[in-house]
């Protein structure tokens, strides 16, 4: 299965010059300069060493993503100092993972793969704890609620991040500013009201959806009477979040208008969000979830 996996080397050229102490450009553009491997002040102690031979292992059980990305990691370095790495992925991208199981070998020369290992794993442990999270509050919520991510996080690596959602089998929200309009409170008080809100950004963006933030049920329907697309239903509890839906379906009048719970969602909530009506849930608990561990094991050639 394919999950379109976005643009990775400059992210992947920025973690390895951070790691070799060095400009991001010159991971990106060297080819055959084997001064880079020098920064590795331990393994370029390394006298022709024998080609390392060996395999990332999830030392427990999860959803492994970042294959490609890991892979890439290791090859870069390689093509950049002018040596030769191999990667062989064992398991699938979005695969369940059980605790031991190999899930890349790794073999060429063992001063580019010494260097690149921490890129390359932590990049493998961060992708794949958002894909396990992801995938634990999805089985959860079933066909009922689509689980979401937000706009939540770490500098640099939302497409990363937003991709090992999708791996995990739960949804993004909008990728960010540009592709479609979330009116939130500030925005309110800026435009005036909940209604100038919606009909002025619905006539300034016919091509993007738009959804609107609403703190009340009132709020909730005159988001849905004023046209959007969705009305995010914003710390809510259980009660004023199933009044809130029946609002925004009457005031939509048999036009399509979604609604989404945000603020304060936890796992546990997820089975009376279903009963509440709810179309999508939004949490920041996907993208900002636990690493995965992982660990590159040598092996000794026979």
């Amino acid at each position: 299965m394919s999950f379109d996996l976005p643009p990775i080397d400059d992210l992947v050229a920025r973690a390895l010059a951070e790691d070799l102490g060095v400009a991001t450009e010159r991971v990106l553009t060297a080819r055959g300069d084997s001064s880079l491997l020098m920064r590795d002040a331990t393994s370029s102690a390394l006298a022709l060493p024998d080609p390392f031979c060996g395999a990332i292992v999830a030392r427990e059980a999860g959803v492994v993503c970042g294959l490609p990305v890991a892979a890439r990691a290791f090859e870069m370095l390689a093509e950049a100092s002018g040596t030769n790495v191999e990667c062989f992925p064992r398991v699938a991208e979005g695969a369940d993972v059980r605790a031991g199981e190999r899930v890349l070998e790794v073999e060429g020369d063992a001063r580019a793969v010494l260097a690149a290992e921490r890129t390359a794993l932590n990049l493998l442990m961060v992708l794949s704890g958002i894909a396990s999270e992801a995938r634990r509050w999805q089985r959860a919520a079933g066909d009922a609620i689509a689980v979401t991510d937000t706009r939540k996080t770490l500098p640099g690596l939302r497409a990363l991040s937003k991709y090992a959602v999708r791996v995990g089998g739960a949804y993004n929200h909008r990728a960010g500013l540009f592709d479609m309009v979330l009116i939130k409170d500030n925005h309110i008080v800026a435009f005036g009201s909940v209604t100038d809100a919606v009909r002025q950004e619905k006539a300034a963006h016919p091509g993007l959806l738009v959804e609107c933030e609403a703190e009340s049920v009132s709020q909730a329907a005159e988001a849905a009477g004023a046209g959007a697309d969705y009305v995010l239903l914003d710390n809510m509890d259980e009660d004023t979040l199933a009044r809130a839906v029946v609002a925004v379906r009457e005031a939509a009048q048999g036009r399509a208008c979604l609604t989404e719970a945000s603020g304060g969602i936890t796992f546990d909530r997820l089975s009376a969000l279903a009963a509440a009506g709810i179309d999508r849930v939004s949490t920041s608990a996907l993208t900002f979830a636990p690493p995965l561990d992982f660990g590159l094991d040598a092996e000794r050639r026979k």
